[in-house]
C-alpha cells in the first residue's frame, strides 16, 4: 500500500506539473497573436511599397523605351540631314563650277565685244 501511495503521489505531481493553466496558455497565445499582428501589418506595408516600386519600375521601363525610340528617330533624322548636307555640298560645288564657267564666258563675251567694236570702228573708217 505504501508503494501504491508513493506511486499515486508521484503520478499526481507529474500530472499537475505537466498541465498548463488556461490563463498561462491564453497569456502566451495573446503574446504570439500580438507579434503575428505586428508582422502582418509590416508585411502589408512592405507589399504596398513593393507594388508602388513595381508601378514606378513599369513607368520607367516605358520611359526608357520611349527614349530609345526617340534616339532611333534622331539617328534616322541625323542620317537624313547628313544626306541633305552632302547634296547641298554637291550643289554648291556645281554652282561654283557654273560660276567659273560663266566668268570664262563673260570674259570671252567681253573680248568678242571689243573685237566687234574694233571691227565696227575699222568699218566706219573705210
Amino acid at each position: 500500500m505504501r508503494v501504491t501511495r508513493t506511486i499515486m503521489a508521484m503520478l499526481s505531481v507529474v500530472a499537475l506539473s505537466g498541465c498548463a493553466t488556461k490563463d498561462y496558455v491564453r497569456q502566451q497565445s495573446d503574446s504570439l497573436n500580438a507579434r503575428i499582428s505586428t508582422l502582418e501589418s509590416r508585411l502589408v506595408a512592405v507589399e504596398t511599397g513593393l507594388a508602388a516600386v513595381e508601378g514606378k519600375t513599369n513607368e520607367l521601363s516605358a520611359a526608357v523605351e520611349d527614349a530609345r525610340k526617340m534616339a532611333m528617330d534622331a539617328k534616322i533624322a541625323t542620317g537624313r540631314v547628313d544626306g541633305m548636307a552632302d547634296r547641298a555640298d554637291a550643289a554648291a560645288g556645281r554652282a561654283e563650277a557654273a560660276s567659273g564657267k560663266s566668268e570664262v564666258a563673260a570674259g570671252r563675251a567681253e573680248a568678242a565685244a571689243e573685237k566687234a567694236v574694233k571691227a565696227f570702228a575699222i568699218g566706219q573708217k573705210k
